[in-house]
């Protein structure tokens, strides 16, 4: 893997983001700067998330830490959908149905992603310090 970008639930967290930014444009206008406004930054802060840690990933414990913080935030994705749909702003419910089920299927990857990580993630060596003889 030479890049973020080649990873699966990278790929599927900007697609899922650009979904989720382009159908709060149809919200009603109050919820477009409230309810709207939150599950857009966190839909986007999952593969912010994910492209931090990558960017991070030397260190064994500071990418799974960001690998966390992406899965946390597709919980809260999820949180803001049920909103919108529970309080009948988002009326769609073939977009709430496939957005929570891909959400759901994006926590899932990411958290057995994490595990991999934990598993089999080799931190870099750091080479033996120089010592002088005096």
């Amino acid at each position: 893997m030479s890049s973020y970008r080649d990873l699966e639930i990278y790929k599927l967290s900007k697609e899922l983001a650009i979904k989720v930014h382009k159908m709060t444009l149809s919200l009603p206008k109050f919820e477009m700067y409230e309810e709207g406004s939150q599950i857009r930054r966190s839909s986007k802060a999952i593969a912010s998330a994910i492209v931090e840690g990558y960017g991070r990933s030397r260190y064994k414990a500071e990418y799974i830490k960001y690998l966390t913080y992406a899965h946390a935030e597709c919980d809260e994705t999820i949180l803001h959908l049920e909103f919108l749909f529970e309080t009948e702003s988002l009326k769609d419910k073939e977009f709430f149905d496939e957005a929570y089920a891909s959400y759901d299927q994006l926590g899932r990857k990411i958290n057995k992603y994490t595990q991999w990580v934990e598993e089999n993630w080799n931190e870099p060596r750091t080479s033996n310090p120089v010592t002088r003889t005096s």
